[in-house]
């Protein structure tokens, strides 16, 4: 089992940092000031991450996470819940022991701590995913 801690990769893609007297804003994917970073080494090509508010390495972390369409997610989990909202694209997610779920544009999706899953953008415009990660970010590679 390889473990991937994503605080390297994404301590450098920090876009925002919570204060305690933060002011309210709003991010766009596509907003030109957006830091994106790279994803784990497992992720597909073209895989990247940009932290919106908070810490990686902290709890309450939330991320957009984009792939390329025609893209395969590896088999993966995270230890935390992850609290998730499509951007952009079409995502076709299973998790360990359930059917595929097909997430469209507007969706909501939760993932349960520790639960292995795989995942397919459609063919066409990128996988754009609002993630938001309860405990610290990680990915797990499941072989």
């Amino acid at each position: 089992m390889k473990r991937i801690l994503l605080l390297p990769a994404l301590a450098a893609a920090v876009a925002l940092t919570a204060h305690a007297e933060e002011p309210s804003y709003v991010v766009e994917p596509g907003a030109p000031g957006l830091q994106w970073g790279p994803c784990p080494e497992f992720m597909p090509a073209g895989c990247e991450i940009a932290v919106l508010h908070g810490d990686p390495a902290q709890p309450n972390v939330d991320v957009f996470f984009r792939v390329p369409g025609d893209s395969v997610v590896p088999k993966h989990r995270h230890s935390s819940a992850e609290r998730m909202v499509l951007v952009s694209g079409e995502l076709r997610v299973t998790y360990e022991g359930q059917e595929e779920a097909v997430i469209r544009t507007g969706s909501y999706a939760f993932g349960p701590a520790g639960r292995p899953h795989s995942a397919y953008c459609a063919p066409g415009d990128p996988c754009v995913l609002f993630i938001a990660f309860v405990d610290p970010l990680d990915a797990v590679l499941v072989e």
